[in-house]
């Protein structure tokens, strides 16, 4: 699918525009990086033994996000992901990660957030769990392409540095929901 300006964009046309990400009110804090971002997606894993197989089990998943802009010279557009009912995909990288086991403890980053979610890292005889875990996150200022339904709206609000009455936006349609990602080979 071809990248598109923001000044072609056509209403109802599904449309992918690639620039930066901008946020739209105070940016999110990802909780083991700390940096500013409108997107992440973290998880926490433990090991787990049945028999003599193992397997991660899933202990901590959080998404969170908020409304974006992204910026392509000089030019906005407007994204607004929903929870319920999710009106978008997200495909991230993943951004950082870590891991404890038997003889390998938490680093202090992965102990504050273990503690934050109320995860002890030391098991019965106070040997280290096998803990593993991700964050992925679209950074403020950050490259990302998403493709939804293009609509132009009326500005109510005036968005400082934009000039202009109306601003497109991308949203999702019944059949077709926003996508989202940073993946560099998708842009």
């Amino acid at each position: 699918m071809p990248k598109k300006s923001i000044g072609s964009i056509r209403t109802n046309e599904f449309t992918k525009i690639t620039g930066k990400a901008l946020h739209v009110k105070e940016p999110l804090i990802a909780p083991y990086s700390k940096r500013k971002c409108i997107f992440y997606t973290i998880k926490i894993e433990q090991e787990k033994n049945s028999g003599k197989s193992s397997y991660w089990d899933t202990i901590v998943k959080e998404e969170k996000f908020q409304n974006f802009f992204i910026e392509q010279n000089g030019d906005y557009v407007m994204v607004k992901p929903i929870d319920f009912p999710k009106n978008f995909k997200s495909h991230l990288v993943i951004d950082k990660n870590t891991s404890s086991g038997t003889f390998n403890d938490p680093n202090p980053k992965f102990k504050a957030l273990l503690d934050y979610y109320d995860i002890k890292s030391e098991g019965f005889l106070g040997f280290n769990k096998s803990l593993r875990f991700t964050e992925a996150i679209i950074e403020v200022g950050e490259q990302i392409t998403v493709a939804g339904i293009a609509k132009w709206k009326s500005i109510k609000e005036p968005i400082e540095g934009y000039s202009y009455s109306k601003i497109a936006a991308l949203e999702a349609s019944d059949k077709q929901k926003i996508i989202i990602t940073d993946l560099p080979n998708l842009g």
